[in-house]
């Protein structure tokens, strides 16, 4: 169906931006179902990077099969995507934390990471070919400051940004790096073998014998099981060291949980939005999930977007879709106190410590590893 893209590519890229931060470009507005009392995201309001998100959408394409599944399921008009997922054969109900004698021993991730959404996205963030090698210098910088670990996925750039990351590596000759990636749990995905061959491509887009950390996007809005259990095979063929998912609530955390247990196979993390601006997981009981099961948060957008550099002011607003999140921003009576806040903090450690600084320490106090983009 149309969206008004003229490329698959500009397809793609748009749905990685929207699962990240919930704006949705070009000209398709995009509204977020209703959610639990809790969010402080009213039904029907379009999506925005200063009041949470809903972090596990799929954006528009995904939001076209809810509506296939509303014929099918017994529910009310105003379910929520929520309640579709839990009426959903893969939503299997909260199950107790498998046992760790059960599982392998689970990978240790490094405590801090880079992210490369940006690298090869060219509707989010305007990326083009001459900028390789800026890219490749920030790479060798990260890799200089002590970065052991990188994450990407499939549909960035979509796919430039695992062979640029390949690239960097093998050319570095960067040793003790860890590499995490993911598979995009599309509706039109319906068999495990599709994670596997998934899998396949990113490791010959990455130049890899084997991925570091393989992990589920987003939820599915069906066949949820199906993938798990090709995650599970891509771990059992040596294809990958551990595997993750990302933006998943707490019972399909349980529940993946339990599923790969069964099979020996540790659950290593989960990749959320996480920040000093965005702490809903600890609202809605996603991080004591994660925490009780020892699943490791992966936090995505520690800078929210660059909003806790500090960097951003009504008359220095960031450049693309960014400027209307920095405008809702600067128009947020708490907005200014919250910088405060955070100035004190950095005055306390030093004139050269900065606000981002700050925000990534944040999240490694709470016991995750940031994903800096």
């Amino acid at each position: 169906f149309d969206l008004g893209f003229s490329t698959e590519s500009e397809a793609f890229e748009a749905m990685a931006a929207f699962v990240a931060t919930g704006v949705w470009k070009p000209g398709v507005e995009a509204v977020i179902p209703s959610q639990p009392a809790r969010s402080q995201v009213q039904p029907g309001q379009t999506a925005s990077f200063a009041k949470p998100l809903l972090a596990t959408t799929l954006g528009v394409m995904a939001a076209r099969a809810i509506a296939t599944r509303r014929k099918k399921v017994k529910c009310n008009a105003k379910m929520s995507r929520r309640d579709l997922l839990a009426a959903a054969p893969a939503a299997v109900a909260p199950v107790m934390p498998v046992a760790p004698a059960q599982a392998a021993q689970a990978l240790q991730v490094p405590n801090f990471g880079v992210g490369a959404w940006a690298w090869g996205d060219r509707l989010f963030w305007g990326y083009n070919e001459k900028q390789d090698q800026e890219l490749r210098e920030g790479f060798d910088a990260c890799i200089k400051g002590g970065v052991k670990l990188f994450d990407t996925a499939e549909i960035y750039g979509p796919g430039r940004s695992e062979e640029l990351l390949g690239t960097f590596l093998r050319e570095s000759g960067a040793k003790d790096v860890q590499v995490a990636t993911k598979f995009a749990a599309f509706p039109w995905k319906l068999d495990r073998q599709d994670v596997v061959k998934a899998c396949k491509g990113s490791l010959e887009r990455l130049g890899m014998d084997s991925i570091d950390i393989y992990q589920i996007h987003f939820p599915s809005v069906w066949k949820n099981e199906v993938f798990w259990d090709g995650l599970g095979d891509c771990y059992e063929q040596g294809l990958v060291k551990a595997v993750g998912v990302s933006n998943y609530g707490s019972s399909a955390v349980r529940a993946i949980s339990k599923t790969l247990g069964e099979r020996g196979i540790p659950l290593t993390s989960n990749q959320i939005q996480y920040s000093l601006l965005y702490r809903y997981p600890e609202l809605n009981g996603m991080k004591e999930t994660c925490d009780e099961l020892g699943v490791k948060i992966l936090a995505y957008s520690p800078l929210a977007l660059g909003a806790l550099t500090g960097k951003w002011t009504p008359s220095t607003p960031p450049s693309g879709p960014r400027a209307a999140i920095s405008d809702k921003l600067q128009k947020d009576a708490a907005w200014p106190g919250l910088l405060d806040a955070m100035k004190d903090v950095a005055t306390q450690h030093g004139a050269e410590t900065t606000l981002s600084q700050v925000a990534i320490a944040w999240c490694i106090a709470k016991g995750t590893t940031p994903i800096r983009a």
